[in-house]
């Protein structure tokens, strides 16, 4: 990664700097194609959390409510 850049992303604040890898986060999962395969162990992962909601779908978590918890939470200043 171009070093210049990356400290300057490092000066953001803290807020800044979550936004920002939202962002980054939302534009690659707009192109899943461009996503690397799982491995076998992440899809069985995957397929044990599915059957997992399937047998208990109450127990989701909306990530509205985990977006604010996480927001609610004081900022680390290291």
């Amino acid at each position: 990664m171009n070093k210049p850049l990356l400290a300057e992303l490092f000066r953001l604040s803290p807020a800044e700097r979550i936004q920002l890898a939202e962002d980054l986060w939302d534009s690659v999962a707009a192109a899943p194609e461009s996503m690397p395969p799982l491995t076998e162990a992440q899809r069985i992962e995957v397929e044990r959390r599915l059957a997992a909601h399937a047998a208990d779908p109450a127990s989701a978590v909306a990530w509205d409510d985990v977006r604010a918890k996480l927001w609610s939470r004081p900022q680390c200043t290291a």
